[in-house]
């Protein structure tokens, strides 16, 4: 360092540039001693005989460099900010040449503009020009080593599929596939969850209307409450959305954090607390998957900080973990169920009048009293889930019947059921008070006990076809196995 001071003060007008000037503070200084690099600067500094400007960072100028009295004295602190999208954009064309000589490539000014909006927009843990010049230089790279169409052009839709890789959220201009995916989403629903299609239809409105890019700026896809009776399907529907979007599921049982302390689990534990380093287990978990769907199973059983949380991410859907590191909701879709109403809708009406109104009146009452109005008026919809009918029932056994195929296709074995058995298993297994439940039990006492010991030790060890029937109001299981 001395020499390079000496050789400075020979040249006129010389500036040092000092890049993470808070190396300096410390280094080179032995056990004991106090000389160290910054010590031989000051005097330097103070005589007037060197320019020097340094470069660093708020957190490692508060930590270090301000520390440093006599040092941090003798500079001129100047802030820099962030620069807008437009400044960005300027900078992008500044540096334009330099990335097309490398990479062979030509930027249009609609890409640089891309880059500059939809890096500001999706990819939020760093900052401009920084993250916009990485998705130009990853865009030329990426176009040059593909090398399929040896096209030297670079538009707005190559800086798209960038972003959305980096930022992990799907492609704005939308895909043939994405397209036929959302175009079937209430069809496909409505093939695996029966009986409620108004709640299904309220959600893929949602997610159709975020999609095409018509969404409220700044929040969730969507926030919804499910309610209802238990076994109707509420949490399958999220199951299934995540599922038909290929997405991921985030799921997290409310029956976890029913005490206080137990809900800084999600957001991280505070200072001066075991696991106060190791971050939030929500927050961590859409840091990880920004585009997914996050299932609150059972919130009434949350504690009442939980909801507290879940304000702001209605609102701004941002969340901020216990070490100042934010986490995107922009395109997380929202989905909690509640058993909160369900014991209201089961009992019995007294009087004349349509039963099915002054049931759901009674649900929404107590739902009303149970979720508090500034959170009710911050969700996208409150969808109540009805009770199965009989022949409802009747198409969740159809369900469960292939559920159980793809299982004993595994082992060889199909299986078939008689209109009659199905029907008979429909209407015994029908319970309004628990929901397609009963049904599963039923299915697994009438058939897959008696399946058991004929996979493990009878005729369809080595797989063959089973008939399920009805014989005297009793299910009988006719196997065939296939040496048979």
């Amino acid at each position: 360092l001395k020499g390079v001071l000496s050789e400075l003060k020979d040249k006129k007008h010389a500036i040092l540039f000092i890049d993470e000037i808070h190396t300096v503070v410390g280094a080179g200084a032995t056990s004991g001693g106090s000389m160290d690099a910054s010590n031989i600067l000051k005097p330097v500094l103070a005589a007037g005989d060197l320019r020097c400007i340094g470069s660093t960072t708020y957190e490692e100028y508060k930590n270090y460099f301000e520390k440093d009295r006599a040092l941090s004295r003798r500079f001129e602190k100047i802030e820099i900010n962030e620069p807008s999208v437009v400044e960005t954009v300027k900078i992008l064309k500044g540096l334009r040449p330099h990335y097309e000589n490398f990479h062979g490539i030509i930027y249009t000014d609609q890409s640089l503009k891309a880059a500059a909006e939809l890096s500001a927009k999706f990819i939020n843990d760093r900052y401009l020009p920084d993250k916009a010049i990485d998705v130009i230089d990853e865009a030329g790279a990426f176009i040059k080593l593909s090398g399929v169409s040896r096209r030297k052009n670079i538009n707005p839709k190559d800086i798209e599929k960038i972003v959305a890789k980096i930022a992990r959220v799907p492609i704005r201009s939308i895909s043939t596939s994405d397209k036929a995916k959302l175009e079937s989403l209430e069809e496909d629903l409505k093939k695996v969850i029966f009986g409620q299609d108004d709640a299904i239809k309220s959600l893929v409105s949602s997610i159709k209307r975020s999609r095409a890019g018509l969404g409220i700026p700044g929040k969730p896809v969507g926030a919804f409450l499910f309610t209802g009776p238990t076994g109707v399907g509420k949490t399958e529907v999220a199951r299934q959305v995540a599922a038909i979007l290929g997405i991921e599921l985030l799921r997290f049982d409310m029956s976890e954090y029913m005490e206080k302390h137990a809900v800084a689990r999600l957001i991280g534990a505070p200072p001066g607390y075991v696991g106060f380093d190791q971050g939030g287990l929500l927050t961590d978990g859409i840091r990880k998957h920004p585009h997914s769907v996050l299932l609150l199973d059972e919130i009434e059983k949350a504690h009442q900080d939980m909801f507290n949380i879940l304000l702001q991410v209605f609102d701004h859907a941002t969340l901020t973990d216990n070490s100042g590191r934010k986490s995107d909701f922009r395109n997380v879709i929202i989905m909690m169920t509640s058993n909160a109403g369900a014991r209201e809708m089961s009992a019995h009406s007294i009087g004349f009048g349509e039963t099915q109104y002054d049931t759901k009146n009674k649900g929404k009452k107590a739902v009303e009293k149970f979720f508090n109005p500034e959170f009710r008026n911050r969700l996208d919809g409150i969808i109540s889930f009805n009770p199965l009918s009989v022949k409802i029932m009747e198409k969740i056994v159809d369900k469960f019947v292939a559920e159980l195929n793809e299982q004993l296709a595994i082992k060889k074995i199909s299986l078939s059921i008689s209109s009659k058995a199905r029907n008979w298993m429909a209407k015994k297994g029908h319970d309004p008070l628990f929901g397609a439940r009963p049904l599963s039990r039923l299915i697994q006492t009438e058939i897959k006990d008696i399946l058991t010991d004929e996979i493990l030790f009878g005729k369809l060890s080595s797989g063959g076809k089973v008939f399920v029937d009805l014989e005297n109001d009793k299910i009988r299981v006719k196997e065939q196995g296939s040496g048979a």
